[in-house]
């Protein structure tokens, strides 16, 4: 998953005025946020600080059950810890949970109800990564096979023959962030509030920013590298992307609340969502009316919690890929932060009680979490409305708050259930890296 630190270079003190000093800081750190809203995983949230040996996440799930007062519990406790509001869906076998906490819009007290519709962020990239695959398995896509080759104008010479398609999907192509360009202040985030972005602008500028390293090289995770293969998939098939993915992906898993927005509003039930930006939003300001073209076919998807869990088991259970492609989708390097082991839009990680597959993501005002057991049977997707909610330390860096603590106790009580291999939720303790 994905891994940008939010670190700041110090700045110089001002004798005179420290407060217009404090300002100045906390804009240069919101602003770094900005150039991550996408970036999902462990550098975005919480995560366990290690796993506990034992036996497979989906033997110990089996065992534990689901223990619905403990589910309801923990999420309220993540709303009482200060999260505006949140929804979640976790599932064991054929039993299945869906509960909701807290406020979808915090001027009317309007309640969470489980089945709201949210933006999914980078999770997006599971779908897009299916697609890849699911052309790759027809024979139209190889994926050893430079990008050059299907995109020679985007991508062309000796960097065209060197980034493989395989690259694009795990994050080893080298190919930088284009978000810098486009959120390069605090108020970049209203004054795009209504842009439309064509995905050719935002992969060039991608392709034109210094690389992040060589073809091959290492993980360096980029919504670049998603927008390419939108492109590519538009080439591949002749429709857009998003038509594709809507009739061959969340069609075939059948997804019924599962869509790509078709302006700056959702559709459907829906939460607010609120983005206070490390404070220099004060009170946190609604972000749930946006034109998300600004990431296509890299995070702007729109979901539900019971939708998410439906596609995961789809996925791993061999639905929408043959057995060689999802094996191919399910070969991992590590990533820049080591947390977690990341594959083809789809990364691996250690919990407690073992092993875990899925995606996270976050856009400005809604951050999402959706990991499953390899078999499908335990699972847990998870929605909040509130996003970069910490407090910055003297250098500008996110401070572990009570919201994470208690974000990280429900998703342990509903992967690993009241029996937890290794000890209790609160033996581990989160990390926060922005």
């Amino acid at each position: 998953m994905p891994l940008a630190h939010l670190r700041q270079p110090a700045h110089p003190a001002h004798p005179k005025s420290p407060a217009k000093h404090r300002r100045a800081r906390l804009a240069g750190a919101a602003t770094a946020a900005l150039l991550t809203l996408t970036v999902p995983v462990a550098a975005a949230a919480p995560v366990w600080a290690a796993p506990a040996p034992g036996p497979s996440a989906a033997a110990a799930a089996e065992r534990a059950g689901l223990d619905r007062p403990a589910l309801a519990g923990t999420l309220k406790a993540f709303h009482d810890a200060g999260m505006y509001g949140a929804y979640s869906a976790v599932r064991d076998g054929a039993e299945e949970w869906q509960g909701a906490a807290g406020v979808a819009d915090t001027a009317t007290d309007r309640p969470m109800a489980p089945q709201m519709r949210h933006r999914i962020g980078s999770i997006t990239k599971s779908f897009t990564a299916v697609a890849v695959l699911q052309q790759a398995g027809a024979g139209r896509i190889e994926l050893d096979a430079p990008i050059g080759r299907y995109l020679p104008d985007l991508v062309p010479g000796e960097r065209g023959r060197a980034i493989t398609v395989r690259m694009l999907l795990n994050h080893t192509s080298g190919i930088a962030e284009y978000t810098p360009a486009i959120f390069s202040s605090p108020d970049s985030m209203e004054a795009n509030r209504y842009r439309h972005f064509d995905p050719e602008e935002l992969a060039r500028l991608g392709l034109k920013a210094k690389p992040s390293g060589k073809p091959g090289q290492a993980h360096h995770y980029a919504n670049t590298n998603y927008v390419i293969a939108g492109l590519l998939l538009r080439k591949i098939t002749g429709e857009a992307p998003e038509k594709y993915i809507t009739e061959h992906v969340i069609g075939k898993a059948g997804l019924r609340h599962t869509y790509f927005p078709r302006s700056e509003h959702l559709t459907g039930p829906h939460a607010k969502a609120y983005d206070a930006m490390y404070g220099l939003y004060d009170p946190p300001r609604d972000f749930s009316v946006y034109n998300m073209s600004w990431v296509s076919t890299a995070g702007s998807l729109v979901s539900t919690m019971a939708d998410l869990n439906q596609f995961y088991r789809a996925l791993l259970g061999g639905e929408l890929l043959a057995p060689a492609e999802l094996r191919e989708m399910k070969t991992t390097v590590p990533t820049e932060d080591g947390t977690v082991r990341y594959g083809l839009g789809l990364f691996r990680m250690e919990t407690p009680c073992g092993e875990f597959w899925g995606h996270n993501g976050r856009v400005s005002g809604a951050e999402t979490w959706s990991l499953s057991t390899e078999d499908g049977r335990r699972q847990l997707s998870l929605g909040f409305n509130l996003t970069h909610y910490q407090k910055l330390d003297g250098n500008g860096l996110p401070m572990p708050s009570r919201i994470d603590a208690a974000m990280v106790a429900h998703r342990t009580q509903a992967l690993c259930g009241s029996q937890k291999p290794g000890g209790s939720a609160g033996q581990h303790s989160p990390k926060v890296n922005g």
